[in-house]
């Protein structure tokens, strides 16, 4: 399932001199959360534990490096629970599923482990709990995203999806008055608040979730790229292209200041020429990603003369989340806040 690699760097960075200091401002937290360690790790056990192949429906989590080394441990990763042998065992991914895909797996008698992160989960009863009362949603994410498509299908009828501040100003309601905003857990924090605010210019009793939706990783993420963002000339973030969270730290440290910022999956995919006079590179990884492929570009950034590497920090990370059932009894404990 991942897509193949792109035509990567073969030259080893230059170390090319620059005005003043080279250094590395490293973004913490940064990496693995909670949900994401507990998803790979369920996959892992589940393999240990039945035996390959282990079934998982979509990308346990969004992260290239981390599907493919999955894959040639046994897993088998498909788009529906069509693909998969009767009887076999499935993972359902991080990213959560709408009960009609539930409903599929049980009625082809598959095994199934669910691994829905548990932020999204509440996201998902948060959900048919205003459906249930009689309430309109609209569900600020974006539409095809598979978190969004699992949320949206436990109350279709109910649910409309905003993906944008601009859509705020045209989407359609049967009643105003009726009317709650939901979220998608890893989108950008101001970008969302921008989207509810003008929907409740339009929709003045708009009601709120009762607790944030936008999950702890991705706030703290955007938090501490922003302070790194402030004193860098550029902003490398590590992650792939279908990770929501990924993607808008690229986006949240252009805004906070970062004259340049692009996203790699690997280190060998940073160019020459984003480093032509930047002294301060900044780095910070999506919540999918392992620590090993920062150290890689820090690695590589070492060979270019950046090595001085400061930690800015500013939040700390201890969350665990207990691993599905069907795989607990045969693992231990998670890994903390989801440094690998």
């Amino acid at each position: 399932m991942p897509a193949p690699r792109a035509a990567a760097r073969r030259e080893p960075l230059q170390d090319i001199p620059v005005d003043g200091h080279k250094r590395v401002l490293l973004a913490a937290p940064r990496g693995y959360c909670a949900g994401v360690d507990r998803a790979v790790v369920a996959v892992e056990k589940a393999l240990e534990q039945y035996g390959a192949p282990v079934y998982v429906r979509k990308q346990i989590v969004h992260n290239r490096h981390v599907v493919t080394e999955l894959e040639q441990a046994g897993a088998v990763f498909v788009d529906e629970v069509d693909d998969v042998p009767e009887g076999a065992h499935i993972v359902f991914s991080a990213h959560g599923i709408a009960p009609a895909v539930r409903d599929a797996a049980a009625a082809r008698g598959l095994r199934a482990i669910d691994a829905t992160c548990p932020l999204v989960t509440k996201v998902h009863r948060e959900a048919v709990r205003f459906a249930r009362d009689d309430y309109e949603i609209l569900l600020i994410g974006h539409a095809g995203h598979e978190e969004v498509e699992g949320t949206a299908g436990e109350a279709p009828d109910r649910i409309t999806v905003v993906n944008s501040p601009d859509e705020a100003d045209t989407v359609q309601v049967r009643d105003p008055s009726r009317l709650v905003w939901l979220s998608q857990t890893t989108l950008s924090v101001d970008e969302t608040m921008e989207t509810v605010n003008r929907l409740r210019a339009r929709f003045p009793e708009l009601h709120d979730p009762p607790t944030d939706d936008i999950c702890y990783a991705t706030q703290n993420r955007q938090t501490a790229i922003k302070e790194v963002a402030r004193d860098a000339d550029l902003v490398i973030v590590v992650g792939s292209v279908n990770s929501s969270n990924s993607v808008r730290l690229v986006e949240v440290a252009r805004q906070a200041g970062a004259a340049a910022a692009h996203r790699v999956d690997y280190a060998d995919e940073i160019r020459q020429e984003w480093l032509t006079g930047v002294g301060t590179i900044g780095v910070t990884s999506g919540a999918s990603v392992p620590e090993v492929l920062v150290r890689e570009v820090l690695d590589d950034l070492a060979a270019a003369g950046y090595r001085d590497v400061a930690q800015v920090s500013t939040a700390e990370e201890d969350i665990v989340f207990a691993l599905p059932r069907q795989v607990r009894d045969a693992a231990p404990e998670a890994h903390r806040g989801g440094r690998r």
